[in-house]
């Protein structure tokens, strides 16, 4: 996965049932691959388990504004457990963009502590 520009790719995910997909140009070569990328969807749940660590920021910041942009207003940031530094990065982004009006960990039929719940404005 990389950002191209204000766009967001992975080479394993899919857009199907998407509202929206961000990404529009080749990939070309990027991290060591040369395969086609495949759009990240944009829906209401956005799994960070296939993003690398040093993408995290970014990525959170891309989908936040997609997502924005679409007009959704309740997400779920998956994260995962661990000992809690992606956690950290999700929630730094989200205490900074404007356009969150709140965040908390999700039900733990949700997710728990592994996941955070959104509200966007």
């Amino acid at each position: 996965m990389t950002i191209v520009g204000d766009r967001v790719w992975a080479t394993d995910d899919h857009c199907e049932g998407a509202l929206d997909c961000v990404g529009y140009d080749r990939f070309e070569g990027t991290m060591g691959h040369d395969e086609e990328p495949v759009p990240i969807p944009i829906t209401d749940v956005f799994d960070l388990h296939t993003v690398q660590p040093k993408e995290v920021e970014a990525v959170v910041e891309a989908y936040l504004e997609e997502a924005n942009r679409l007009g959704l207003k309740a997400l779920r940031i998956i994260h995962g457990r661990g000992i809690g530094v992606q956690r950290e990065i999700v929630r730094a982004v989200l205490t900074r963009t404007p356009f969150v009006l709140s965040y908390q960990d999700a039900p733990a039929e949700a997710g728990g502590w592994g996941a955070t719940l959104v509200t966007l404005r």
